[in-house]
């Protein structure tokens, strides 16, 4: 679209609200990409930012739906999930929210969507160049674990004085036999900065590393934004004897499409225990269900 067209286009949009395009204004939209901009120049860094008021509580999902709401075009296709689900209640009323504020296109097609915002997951589907992927993060600090203070976790990023965290991820495998973190692993970004990739499964880690898609995390109640460009490093923190791994599921496979080469949600029954298993990522389980569904329609022809 050609920058007069869409300077109409909004003027249009804005004429028929009582509120700027994307709700946040002008300005605060420009700040924010200013620190994003920033965070992109130095991958893993945690950027400070105004983060202003929404009218979404702290804690649910607000930094994320800042970077959103700033980045977000009139001809930009949105979609939004909680923990590889497109249904639950927090990804539906964020995508009604930007919807109505913005009037863009959604989906629950990873690979038409030009942003995705998400909570604790990364889309099964490989991303493209084209997309941006916006992580929601609770909290933007990796060495919160071992540091309590914030002026000291500022100076060990400062000095990149990490032996606290090394420390920790020993004692973990002396007490447990190995490192015991799920979510919120920690990684080096670029060589250089240890990141917080927000509260993603193990599994979804290795899609960090070297990446076509720009990742963009933010936290709002924290005033953090963070950058993992494409084509950066990533890489977890292990030690030569005690290799990062990510989650298994011997012998188990989704219920509904019978994918084996996914995340899996476990489901356990109340009333009789029994454990079933299906995929976390709910669009890409309705694809692999759809494709079997027209190989049998062809195998009937």
């Amino acid at each position: 679209m050609r920058l007069n067209a869409w300077l109409q286009d909004h003027r249009r949009v804005k004429k028929s609200r009582d509120y700027n395009f994307a709700f946040i204004n002008e300005a605060a939209k420009r700040e924010i990409r200013r620190k994003i901009l920033k965070a992109v120049a130095i991958p893993g860094y945690q950027v400070p930012f105004a983060s202003p008021e929404l009218p979404v509580a702290r804690g649910w999902g607000t930094g994320g739906l800042q970077l959103t709401l700033s980045l977000i075009g009139p001809e930009d296709i949105l979609k939004v999930i909680d923990q590889g689900c497109d249904g639950s209640v927090n990804a539906v009323n964020i995508k009604k929210f930007v919807g109505q504020v913005t009037g863009v296109s959604t989906t629950t097609d990873t690979r038409q969507a030009t942003i995705i915002q998400t909570r604790h997951r990364i889309p099964e589907e490989a991303m493209t160049r084209d997309q941006i992927l916006v992580l929601q993060v609770p909290f933007p600090e990796a060495l919160r674990t071992v540091e309590p203070s914030e002026a000291e976790t500022r100076r060990m990023h400062g000095e990149a004085d990490y032996s606290q965290m090394w420390l920790y991820l020993y004692e973990d495998i002396v007490k447990y036999g190995e490192i015991s973190i799920g979510a919120r692993y920690p990684v080096t970004v670029n060589g250089r900065y240890i990141m917080d990739p927000s509260p993603i499964p193990r599994w979804d880690i290795p899609k960090l590393h070297l990446a076509e898609t720009l990742f963009l995390f933010g936290a709002g109640r924290e005033k953090r934004i963070y950058a993992i460009p494409p084509h950066t490093r990533v890489e977890p923190l292990e030690f030569e004897d005690e290799k990062f791994r990510v989650e298994d599921f011997p012998g188990q496979a989704c219920q509904r499409c019978g994918s084996s080469a996914t995340f899996l949600d476990e489901i356990i029954d109340e009333a009789s225990g029994a454990r079933t298993y299906l995929c976390s990522d709910t669009s890409h389980c309705d694809k692999i269900l759809a494709q079997q569904e027209e190989k049998e329609v062809r195998s009937c022809k």
